[in-house]
């Protein structure tokens, strides 16, 4: 039978890929685009450095908290639904960031604005699953991976761009308003056709387990976004160590909900499977990697040899190039003939990336940009390559009807990842250049970054072999029988 119930989200499907990417890099972008809007802050609202790290770090604290359950009440309440009302409030809140009066207003839309991307950012997978199948999905996900990692990587770039172009006087707002006609967009097509599929209401919404993890990781992510500043007081050891037991609580928890026939939060059985949990292992290594280096490229060029916003910004394009191509090699063949070695391969190139970089800083001539070009480009490309695969990868470990959980657990320990890497790269370059150059400082964090690399390379070998492939026709969703139907509004 072919009516619109199918045959919607066939016509739209490829329409529906470039929604998600605009609407998701919205998201990634304000992960990292404000790192380099610091000294504008200060002078526009007089941003002390605490004030700062609350810009930053407090996105990405509410970010990390809130993703695993943003990942349930997409299942319980549809993903269409959520993922528009998660681009909505995104929308709203970069308008409102971009209106802040002052540093304390700033920091509390910054937080709500946490909040919705973890609304918004779980759903992204899910939705692609629901329309796309078979050999378009690993398409589908030769495109989606690089350009998210494009997202983060482009953050610094596009900030630097506009703080220094200066748009109408703007300033830092632009970074924030860049937003808004992007999201209105998104979510003008997005409401015409995302299909429209409602939630399970027999998914219940774990309150307990919800309050469990999103605290847990509150207190994970919160050191680990203020502690470098301030020294790494006791309080940040015992916030992380507290944070951690929280986890294994949590999962616990999860267990026993599950065993009394209650629904839990996330799917218990999915840490039963080795290698799902070793590719949790594997991305919290690659992305901690990923953009632990990519903050300290930013510093080097700034801190190091006094680079303006603009010109650290274009310091990144090489990786953002290097990026793109890997990204297309694997998206195009190299994922689907090679499978997990693409990331294998990926993994080499970076290590060989990093250690060009560290013969090129080792140089006594003056530093010029253009001597690490080779090195950063190199390891961007390496990074695509795993970036374009990993997510497909790793989720075949995973039965159809945890995809959703799966998913949520999986973004969830990307951006905890990325904090860590954050702080441990972060940290670990101030320290190195109290007592030395900054190409010694970079040269520090390259070993720490190839130490990262290694693991991954070696847990690589017990992922699945290849990505995910489905049967079913386009528009049908895998576990579920419901009907799909097209343009009708929440």
């Amino acid at each position: 039978m072919t009516d619109a119930t199918t045959a919607a989200p066939a016509r739209w499907r490829w329409l529906i890929l470039g929604v998600m990417l605009a609407a998701e890099i919205m998201d990634l972008l304000d992960s990292t685009i404000v790192n380099v809007a610091g000294p504008d802050l200060e002078r526009s609202l007089g941003a002390s450095d605490l004030g700062l790290q609350w810009v930053i770090g407090g996105y990405a604290l509410t970010l990390g908290a809130g993703l695993v359950l943003g990942g349930r009440l997409g299942d319980r309440f549809g993903r269409r639904r959520m993922f528009l009302v998660g681009l909505a409030s995104f929308t709203l809140t970069s308008a409102a960031c971009a209106l802040a009066p002052t540093i304390g207003v700033l920091v509390v839309v910054r937080l709500l604005q946490g909040v919705a991307g973890a609304m918004l950012l779980p759903q992204g997978l899910g939705l692609l699953r629901e329309n796309f199948s078979g050999k378009e999905l690993a398409q589908v996900f030769g495109v989606f991976g690089p350009v998210l990692g494009l997202g983060g990587i482009l953050g610094p770039l596009i900030g630097g761009g506009l703080i220094e172009a200066d748009v109408f006087g703007l300033g830092w707002r632009a970074v924030f308003l860049v937003n808004v006609p992007v999201g209105l967009a998104a979510l003008t097509i997005s409401w015409r056709i995302l299909p429209h599929r409602p939630g399970d209401r027999t998914v219940g919404v774990d309150l307990v387990g919800a309050a469990i993890v999103v605290a847990a990781a509150g207190l994970t992510v919160l050191p680990l976004s203020f502690g470098q500043e301030q020294g790494w007081p006791l309080w940040t050891w015992l916030s992380i160590t507290a944070g951690l037991v929280g986890f294994v609580g949590f999962a616990r928890q999860q267990r026993a909900a599950s065993a009394r026939g209650r629904t839990p939060l996330v799917v218990p059985g999915i840490f039963a499977r080795p290698a799902y949990t070793l590719g949790l292992v594997g991305i919290a290594l690659f992305f901690s990697a990923l953009i632990g280096t990519q903050l300290i490229l930013t510093l080097f060029l700034q801190v190091g040899h006094g680079f303006t916003a603009g010109q650290a910004g274009l310091g990144n394009l090489p990786v953002a190039v290097g990026t793109a191509i890997g990204g297309a090699l694997s998206g195009a063949f190299l994922a689907e003939r090679l499978g997990r070695a693409v990331l294998q391969l990926g993994a080499i190139v970076q290590i060989a990336g990093a250690a060009l970089l560290w013969s090129e800083l080792g140089t006594s001539e003056p530093f010029s940009v253009w001597q690490v070009v080779p090195g950063i480009a190199t390891a961007g490309v390496g990074s695509g390559l795993v970036i374009a695969a990993l997510f497909s990868i790793i989720l075949a470990a995973v039965r159809d009807d945890e995809i959703g959980s799966a998913s949520g657990v999986l973004t969830a320990v990307q951006s905890i990842a990325s904090s860590i890497g954050v702080a441990v790269f972060g940290s670990t370059f101030f320290s190195a250049i109290t007592s030395g150059s900054p190409a010694e400082a970079f040269r520090t964090t390259l070993l720490i970054q190839c130490c990262f690399l290694v693991v991954f390379l070696a847990l690589t070998f017990l992922f699945p072999r290849k990505g995910r492939e489905d049967e079913l026709a386009p528009g049908t969703v895998v576990g579920d029988a419901s009907p799909v139907t097209a343009t009708t509004p929440d």
